[in-house]
């Protein structure tokens, strides 16, 4: 077993690993190796076995696993300890859910898409129409926005149209049983030529619905 081993299991043994993880997302290489070094030193006076001699059997344990601990630190190069949080963050990263922002004023399919993408094992959010549904955008950023295109206040392709001014490479498939409406063709036509975006016409089949979503995704 490597030191690199060694160092991620006396973290995770402590309880120190996932908290390091947070930190170095949020603030960086920097502050998660701050946090390691000060956190090891901080546990090893609360975990002394004369502070605890009610627990001696236990503080022991601990204080040897924050010994090892400290040894493994003093032996290895910060960026030797940082490799760890750069594969972890890694790993992280490609194991998450895809996010599917449904934006369907329909309450009876927001309810049907919500759960098949759910039970599919993807992250979702429903919006009720295109207001909604940018609001929702900005908060939970999906790599997929699943739009119905005719809705009150806002439709889909002045939804899509505002989120491409914050991400231009965002997803889109339409859904719709009314494609034909003069206005709204003209301007899926130009979104769907420039951007190739997929549509789906009501009503359709779950199973093409999924095949389509999983295709479009690559997941």
């Amino acid at each position: 077993m490597t030191k690199t081993d060694d160092l991620k299991n006396e973290l995770i043994y402590l309880g120190l690993m996932n908290k390091t993880m947070e930190i170095y997302s949020e603030l960086g290489d920097r502050a998660a190796l701050s946090y390691i070094k000060s956190s090891h030193r901080l546990l090893s006076k609360v975990y002394h076995p004369d502070l605890n001699p009610k627990n001696a059997e236990k503080a022991t344990l601990i204080q040897q696993s924050l010994n090892k601990l400290s040894q493994l630190i003093s032996r290895m190069s910060d960026e030797e300890i940082l490799a760890i949080f750069d594969g972890a963050a890694r790993k992280e990263e490609n194991s998450r859910k895809a996010r599917i922002l449904v934006v369907e004023d329909e309450f009876g399919l927001q309810e049907i898409f919500r759960d098949i993408f759910f039970m599919e094992g993807y992250d979702v959010r429903v919006a009720i129409d295109g207001v909604n549904g940018f609001e929702e955008y900005k908060k939970f950023e999906p790599d997929l926005i699943f739009t119905d295109v005719v809705m009150p206040n806002m439709s889909g392709p002045e939804l899509v149209s505002k989120v491409r001014e914050l991400n231009p490479s965002i997803k889109v498939i339409y859904i719709s049983g009314f494609f034909g409406i003069r206005r709204l063709k003209q301007e899926l036509d130009r979104d769907i030529l420039q951007y190739g975006y997929p549509t789906l016409s009501k009503p359709f089949k779950t199973s093409e619905m999924l095949e389509l979503v999983k295709k479009y995704l690559g997941k």
